[in-house]
């Protein structure tokens, strides 16, 4: 009963968690901390910091963990299948009926749509990470300006666009950049 009840308190954590992990952390900490009492606060705090620091999508090491804590392996296979299940059916169905109907012009015209929209989305994390990159004090002002942020993201950016080099040897080499270049002036 207890796999059952896993399954399902994921379940919706993975239908109702649009926006990615952190956006469902409070879903989880609703479900985990408030309802069900399986987790206490700093124990939820403590489940936020390794399902970040463990590779793979956050909710999905969160569900593993209270799975694992709950009821053993089981209880992980229970929640964090729980948790996925959503994504895969919903990817399943649009995979279904792209392939069956990929050649109606409706849904060309749809998919053709969805295109600014998702070079909109692209293009402002790419805002979001440049002022990230260029201003190092939190705000916006000539005072937090990151020099060697901005030099190293021209010099990839320029990079990227003449050469075409591969993109992980490009942030290894921009990495190794701010290392030393921050050790020299930082």
């Amino acid at each position: 009963m207890i796999y059952l009840y896993l399954f399902w308190n994921f379940l919706q954590v993975g239908l109702f968690s649009i926006g990615g992990g952190y956006a469902a952390m409070p879903l989880i900490q609703s479900r985990v901390v408030t309802e069900n009492a399986w987790l206490t606060m700093s124990e939820f705090t403590d489940l936020v910091t390794i399902a970040e620091m463990t590779p793979g999508p956050i909710v999905i090491n969160a569900a593993t963990f209270v799975g694992v804590r709950i009821a053993g392996v089981g209880g992980a296979l229970a929640a964090t299948f729980g948790s996925i299940f959503p994504s895969l059916f919903i990817v399943s169905l649009l995979a279904f009926i792209y392939y069956r109907y990929k050649t109606l012009s409706l849904l060309q015209s749809i998919l053709q749509s969805f295109r600014p929209a998702v070079v909109a989305l692209i293009f402002g994390a790419g805002l979001s990470i440049l002022k990230l990159v260029a201003f190092s004090g939190g705000g916006i002002a000539v005072s937090n300006l990151n020099y060697i942020g901005i030099l190293l993201f021209a010099a990839a950016f320029f990079a990227l666009r003449k050469w075409k080099p591969s993109p992980i040897l490009v942030m290894s080499l921009c990495g190794a950049g701010g290392l030393a270049l921050g050790l020299l002036f930082g």
